[in-house]
């Protein structure tokens, strides 16, 4: 199983960042992705998450209605589109893989990504 994070960046407060977390060596179709994020000195926190047997999602509050995850089946990828970004945005961004319904729980993920770094300057 591998998960392959990117599109992370340095941005001005207010703009937009893509995220992609691209998957494989799994039944794509049969897992959920959570995005996490983890800024210096914090915990890892749950972002937002996709369940792709369905399509459901969830959003942090902090991040709902700025926030937009999606998926690709056909690819094999998730996105988290990124806009209105603010400084207390700033973390190293996670993608993960665990089977079935998404939660917010990290410790229920079993399959990491890499991380990508998301700076926001003011």
């Amino acid at each position: 199983v591998q998960l392959q994070a990117c599109g992370g960046g340095l941005v001005q407060a207010g703009g937009s960042l893509r995220l992609s977390c691209q998957a494989s060596g799994f039944a794509f179709d049969d897992y959920a992705i959570g995005w996490f994020r983890q800024a210096p000195g914090k915990e890892r926190e749950g972002v937002s998450y996709i369940s792709l047997s369905d399509g459901d999602t969830d959003y942090a509050d902090s991040v709902k209605g700025r926030f937009t995850i999606s998926s690709d089946n056909a690819k094999n990828t998730v996105y988290l589109q990124m806009s209105s970004l603010k400084p207390e945005d700033t973390a190293v961004y996670y993608c993960a893989a665990r089977y079935a319904r998404a939660v917010f729980t990290t410790t229920a993920y079993n399959y990491w990504g890499q991380g990508t770094q998301v700076t926001v300057s003011s």
